[in-house]
C-alpha cells in the first residue's frame, strides 16, 4: 500500500500547507489549520467516454465559430431571468443561502415542474422526507428521480443508469469521494468533488445544480475557489420575518448578474411574483407624512418602492441617523445638502429612513424620493399618494438626470401614478404619457411643488 499523504488546509480560505501553522497567512486567522489525509488513488469517480482524447488546437480570434448556448427552460419565470433565459447545457449552478431560507425548495420545485428527466440527490433528507414536501408542493413529475446518496461514485453508477437531463445535488457539503480521505464537508473533499461533478457535466452535456451551505459571515462554506470554479453563483436571500425572498446572481457566465428574481414563501410553496412592486408599495387608508415613492431598476426589471422618513427633534445631544435597506453614508450626503444648499436646519434632529418590503437599494434614483419623504416629515404634511419621484442628488444641490428613464415613467404610468418628478436634464422620448412629467433642476423646485 502506498504511503498516507496527509497536508494541511486553512478551514476559513482554504490556503494549503506543508506543516502546522497557528495563523493563516492568507487570511489572519487563528487556529484554523487542520490536517487532512489526501491518499489519491489512480481510479477517479467520472470516467471518461472516449479513452483518446481530442487535442484542442489554438485558433486566430476571427475563426472561433460562435454556438448559440442551448438552454433548458426550468417553466419558473424568475429563475429563468436570473440566469438569463434558463439553464444552459453542460453548466455548473451553485445555490447558496441561510438555513431554513427554502433553498431546498426552490430546487424541488423546479424539479417537479421542468419537462426534462431530474436526478435529485440528497445528502440531507430522507426519500419520505423529500416525498412529504413534494405533496405540499402539490406538482409531481413522474420523471424526477429521487436518491438519497452522498458517495460520488455510487451516484455516478446512478446516472449512468438513468441518463437524467439535470442533476440537482443538495448539498454539496455532504458529499465525499474515495479519491482522498478526508471527513465530508471538509476543504479537500468539497473542491475534489465539485472537480468531478464539473468534469461530468462538461463531457456529457448536462447542467448541474449544486445546493452549497453558507457561513456565519454570509459566504458559501469551503473553499473560495469553489465560485471560481462553477458557471453561476446564485445567492438566496430574505429575512426570516418577512415572507419574501429574493434570489440574485453574484456570477454568472451566461447572462447578467443585475438580475433579481422575487418570491412569496407560503404553505404550498414559493410563489413568483410577477409585480414586485405590489409589495414594496404599502397600503394606506389616508395619506401619511414621511413616505414618498421612488422608482428604482434591478437589472432590467423597472420597481416602484416606497421610501419611509422619520424627522423628530433629538432628545440627546448628538442626533441619530439610521437606515434599513439603503446606505448610511448616502443619507448624511444629502442631509448635509439640505442643509448647506437649501437651507434646512436637521442638523439637531434625528432622522430614521426605511425601505419597506425588507429590500436594500443602491440605485442613486431614488435619492429624490428620499429629500421628498424627508422634506415630508420635516414639514409634517403629506406627500400626494399619486406622486412619485426618479432622479439623483448632487453636492450642489441640483437635480441630476439618471438613466432609463422611459422605463421609470411606464412602470409609474402601469401603476396608476398621476405624476412622476425627474431631472429636467433628461432626455424623455417623445411619447404621449398619461402620467403628467414635471421637470425640476433644483432642491428649491422640488419644495415648492410639493409644499
Amino acid at each position: 500500500m502506498a504511503k498516507t499523504k496527509t497536508t494541511y488546509f486553512c478551514q476559513n480560505c482554504g490556503t494549503q500547507y506543508a506543516k502546522w501553522v497557528g495563523k493563516c497567512n492568507a487570511c489572519n486567522e487563528w487556529n484554523t489549520i487542520v490536517e487532512e489525509v489526501i491518499q489519491k488513488e489512480e481510479k477517479r469517480a467520472w470516467k471518461q467516454s472516449s479513452s483518446v482524447k481530442k487535442v484542442t488546437k489554438p485558433l486566430k480570434i476571427n475563426e472561433i465559430a460562435i454556438n448559440e448556448e442551448d438552454r433548458i427552460d426550468t417553466q419558473n419565470n424568475e429563475l429563468n431571468r436570473v440566469l438569463g433565459g434558463g439553464l444552459v447545457r453542460g453548466s455548473m449552478t451553485l445555490l447558496g443561502g441561510e438555513p431554513g431560507i427554502g433553498k431546498s425548495t426552490l430546487i424541488l420545485q423546479v424539479s417537479l415542474s421542468i419537462h426534462k428527466k431530474v436526478l435529485y440527490v440528497s445528502g440531507e433528507e430522507s426519500q419520505s422526507q423529500i416525498k412529504m414536501r413534494a405533496e405540499r408542493l402539490e406538482n409531481i413529475n413522474t420523471d424526477c428521480l429521487i436518491l438519497t446518496e452522498t458517495k460520488t461514485q455510487n451516484i455516478f453508477k446512478s446516472i449512468e443508469e438513468t441518463l437524467p437531463d439535470l442533476v440537482v445535488i443538495d448539498s454539496i457539503q455532504t458529499l465525499h469521494t474515495d479519491s482522498i480521505e478526508a471527513s465530508p464537508g471538509s476543504i479537500s473533499q468539497i473542491r475534489e468533488t465539485t472537480a468531478e461533478l464539473i468534469k461530468f457535466a462538461k463531457e456529457t452535456a448536462t447542467p448541474v445544480i449544486l445546493i452549497g451551505h453558507i457561513t456565519k459571515e454570509g459566504t458559501i462554506a469551503g473553499p473560495k475557489i469553489l465560485e471560481h470554479m462553477v458557471d453561476v453563483v446564485l445567492q438566496f436571500e430574505g429575512d426570516r420575518n418577512h415572507t419574501y425572498r429574493i434570489l440574485r446572481a453574484q456570477k454568472n457566465r451566461f447572462g447578467s448578474t443585475a438580475e433579481l428574481g422575487i418570491y412569496e414563501m407560503l404553505g404550498s410553496g414559493l410563489r413568483e411574483v410577477e409585480n414586485p412592486s405590489e409589495i414594496l408599495i404599502s397600503e394606506k387608508d389616508e395619506t401619511l407624512s414621511g413616505t414618498a415613492i421612488g422608482a428604482t431598476l434591478e437589472g432590467m426589471r423597472p420597481l416602484m418602492i416606497e421610501v419611509q422618513a422619520l424627522v423628530s427633534t433629538a432628545v440627546y445631544g448628538t442626533p441619530q441617523r439610521s437606515t434599513t435597506g439603503y446606505n448610511t453614508k448616502r443619507l448624511n450626503m444629502i442631509l448635509a445638502v439640505l442643509e448647506k444648499r437649501a437651507g434646512f436646519r436637521l442638523g439637531a434632529k434625528d432622522v430614521f429612513l426605511n425601505i419597506a418590503g425588507g429590500i436594500s437599494v443602491d440605485d442613486p434614483a431614488i435619492d429624490l424620493a428620499v429629500v421628498a419623504s424627508i422634506l415630508s416629515s420635516n414639514e409634517d404634511e403629506p406627500i400626494p399618494q399619486d406622486y412619485c419621484f426618479a432622479a439623483e442628488v448632487g453636492l450642489a444641490g441640483e437635480i441630476r438626470p439618471v438613466n432609463r428613464v422611459d422605463q421609470r415613467i411606464l412602470e409609474a404610468e402601469k401603476l396608476g401614478f398621476q405624476k412622476i418628478m425627474v431631472s429636467k436634464f433628461n432626455k424623455i422620448p417623445q411619447k404621449k404619457y398619461t402620467i403628467e412629467i414635471v421637470l425640476v433642476s433644483k432642491i428649491e423646485d422640488v419644495y415648492k411643488q410639493l409644499f
